[in-house]
This record gives structure tokens, C-alpha cells and sequence, in this order.
């Protein structure tokens, strides 16, 4: 941990926002897509519908318009439009702070969960588990898992409450920009002294990345 805190120091989601709401729409859209468009995109969002009680009635045609260079398009707009309806009407227009009452939310899963109350209202209630995440842990030796409730649950026990929001962001990005799926650069990785996958063309990782499960 100390060597990844060195190596980044300064590790941010790379997720435009400006509060918890805009921070779900953004996180729900970036399944299945690079967090630069989903910057492009949810400005869009936000301004034509800036709370959840707008989106809640918005129609759908719209949003499936607003959000189709995301991906995945008809799902996203259905999920968005049916949690902002449901904290509208459960949770009197915020954004809940707790992990059950977030994952009731429509669309909402453990992942996106995390990402919002961690990033958004700094409380540790588990680890981020995305496909860079879980490449990263594998390889690593962290977990044997590819299922990411279990890769969370093998993380949550190894590493302190304390490092949990920070460890999220840290490995995504390390996923993201250093460990790469196809081609990892163990020459400029900061953990590659005590990577058991290091120099191996046929990593633990290296198997196709999965999407994650459920709604994230």
C-alpha cells in the first residue's frame, strides 16, 4: 500500500462532477465506456435535467438520445430515469448514503455504489471492483476470483478500512494506464518488485476481461 500510495499520490476519479447526483449519472454511464466521453456527455445530461425529479419524468426517447454515444444506450436510460424515480420518491430527491439503499436503487449495483460513497461522500463501504480492478488483483495475486463480490470480499480483508476509497481509485488507474489488459508495462510499474505475473506474456489476468455482473 505504501508503495501505491507513493506511485500515486494524488489519485482522483477521472469522472467529471460536481455533487452525489451527478456523480451516479456519470458513474452509471461509464459502464462500457471511457470515462472522456462520459464527460462529454454528462454535462448534457445534467443540464437539461438537473435533479432527479426532472430525469424521473424525463422521456426516455430523449435520454436514449442524450447518452447513445455511451453505449449500451437503452439500458442506461432506463436506469437512470428509474433511480432518479426512486430517489425522488424514497429518498425526497438525494442521493442516499448507505450501500442498501443505494443498490435498491434501479440500475444501481455494489460497484457504482461504492464509486458514489466513496468519491462522493468519503465513507468506505467496500472496494471498487471493475474490470481494471479485478485484472490488476488477479495478477497480483490479491485474489484468486473473477467474480467481483468475491474479489471485493478477498480485498475488504486484506487491506485496512482505511485504505478502501483510496485503493479503488488507485488500482483502477493503474489498470487503466500501467497494467494493461493486452500488454502490460511491467517496466514502468511501481509493484511489479512483488507481482508474481511480471514478464509473463500469459498472466493470471491476461484471460479476456469480464464484464461485470449485475446492474453495474
Amino acid at each position: 500500500m505504501q508503495t501505491l500510495r507513493r506511485d500515486r499520490p494524488g489519485a482522483r476519479v477521472e469522472l467529471d462532477y460536481h455533487g452525489p447526483f451527478d456523480l451516479l449519472i456519470a458513474t452509471i454511464l461509464s459502464a462500457q465506456c471511457t470515462d472522456a466521453r462520459v464527460n462529454k456527455v454528462t454535462p448534457e445530461v445534467i443540464s437539461r435535467w438537473p435533479t432527479p425529479q426532472a430525469l424521473a419524468t424525463a422521456d426516455p426517447a430523449r435520454v436514449e438520445e442524450v447518452i447513445r454515444s455511451t453505449g449500451f444506450f437503452r439500458a442506461k436510460a432506463r436506469a437512470l430515469i428509474g433511480c432518479s424515480g426512486a430517489i425522488t420518491g424514497r429518498h425526497a430527491g438525494q442521493v442516499p448514503r448507505t450501500m442498501e439503499a443505494l443498490t435498491a436503487l434501479p440500475g444501481v449495483g455494489r460497484k457504482t455504489a461504492n464509486v458514489v460513497l466513496g468519491v462522493a461522500y468519503g465513507e468506505a463501504s467496500g472496494v471498487v471492483v471493475d474490470t481494471h480492478v479485478a485484472r490488476v488483483c488477479r495478477r497480483l495475486g490479491l485474489t484468486r476470483h473473477s467474480d467481483p463480490v468475491r474479489i471485493e470480499a478477498d480485498l475488504m480483508a486484506l487491506l485496512s478500512r482505511t485504505d478502501w476509497i483510496f485503493f479503488s481509485i488507485a488500482m483502477v488507474l493503474h489498470g487503466r494506464y500501467v497494467c494493461l489488459a493486452r500488454a502490460p508495462r511491467c517496466h514502468a510499474c511501481a509493484l511489479s518488485f512483488d507481482c508474481p505475473s511480471r514478464g509473463r506474456t500469459a498472466a493470471p489476468g491476461r484471460r479476456r476481461p469480464h464484464r461485470d455482473r449485475g446492474r453495474d
